[in-house]
């Protein structure tokens, strides 16, 4: 594979071919913000809170990181104010969605750009979208015990109750992937519905 050089804020960094902006960036230990990126999993640009900015020949673009391959002599900008502002917003408009959202990571990134949980309205919901539990079991686990239902705003995650009964209840291995740990609920949820007399499994220490 060749060597592809690159600039992330001002670092000459070496890249190689195949890789995204955000991989290229994190070999380089410099830090971009995401909720739906997972190393063994494929790239889903979801969350887009790895929004950056990239020059190319020179011509500027927002672009997801998590999603945008790298190529020679690309300009990487991960702190302008432009950047900072849209990831301010997209988590004031994830915290409407999980507004008392629990998952360390969103909260420290809602300190860190300052975001308001309070300026949009608050939705019937606590699924923020980021697909990691749907992606895992099905990509890692080869399961598909967890699907997305509904469309738009309120689109959210299920658990398919034939397929939990025999593979979840052991398992719950996507339970610490959940940004906002609406997942665990949902699962309770399913159990006590469903299948009241199956063994409820492992839980996530509080």
């Amino acid at each position: 594979m060749s060597e592809i050089i690159m600039q992330i804020d001002g670092i000459e960094v070496a890249a190689e071919e195949g890789m995204t902006v955000l991989d290229a960036a994190q070999k380089a230990g410099i830090s971009i913000p995401t909720l739906c990126y997972l190393e063994t999993l494929e790239p889903y640009g979801a969350c887009r809170l790895c929004t950056v900015e990239v020059e190319v020949r020179g011509r500027t673009n927002l672009v997801a990181a998590c999603l945008y391959p790298v190529e020679k002599d690309l300009i990487v900008r991960t702190r302008t104010e432009k950047v900072d502002k849209i990831r301010k917003m997209i988590l004031e408009l994830l915290l409407a969605h999980a507004p008392v959202a629990r998952g360390l990571k969103m909260q420290e990134y809602a300190e860190e750009y300052g975001a308001d949980k309070n300026r949009f309205e608050k939705e019937p919901s606590f699924c923020i979208q980021c697909g990691l539990c749907v992606r895992y079991c099905a990509e890692i686990k080869k399961k598909n015990a967890i699907c997305f239902v509904n469309k738009g705003p309120s689109r959210e995650i299920q658990f398919i109750p034939e397929i939990a009964a025999k593979e979840c209840w052991s398992c719950t291995e996507c339970f610490p992937l959940c940004p906002t740990e609406y997942l665990q609920g949902v699962f309770v949820l399913t159990k006590a519905l469903a299948f009241p007399s199956a063994p409820m499994g492992p839980t996530v220490e509080e």
